[in-house]
């Protein structure tokens, strides 16, 4: 029996640098510098050896390079946006994106971290 493809959207094989920023159990935010392994419109899988659990919100800070999109005039372009976990095995976890999201040059935030806190506030209230 041959399987078939379950996904609506399209998946890219990109691994593109990413941080996960998420409300401990202390109300605290931590942040978690990793790295996508394929992406899609509607959402990502992460690679972890520590996956979240199912149903976590997250907040989402990924950088994607546009060498090849000619429109635009930077080269990277940082993509803020929030989702939540929706599965998890050894190799990571796949989390589905929410509608709100920002794209940003990335020179704005060449001197501050991936992972500052201050892009993802607002999406995680």
């Amino acid at each position: 029996m041959i399987g078939f493809e379950k996904r609506k959207m399209e998946r890219f094989s990109l691994e593109l640098p990413t941080c996960l920023i998420v409300n401990n159990s202390n109300r605290k935010q931590e942040t978690l510098e990793l790295q996508t392994n394929n992406v899609c419109a509607g959402g990502a899988f992460v690679k972890t050896d520590e996956p979240l659990s199912i149903g976590t919100k997250v907040g989402i800070n990924m950088i994607l390079s546009l060498e090849r999109l000619k429109k635009f005039r930077g080269k990277k372009s940082l993509i803020n946006l929030s989702g939540s976990v929706i599965r998890t095995d050894e190799k990571g976890m796949a989390i589905c994106f929410d509608e709100k999201y920002t794209i940003s040059p990335y020179e704005i935030f060449v001197k501050k971290s991936l992972c500052n806190d201050d892009f993802l506030n607002t999406i995680l209230d």
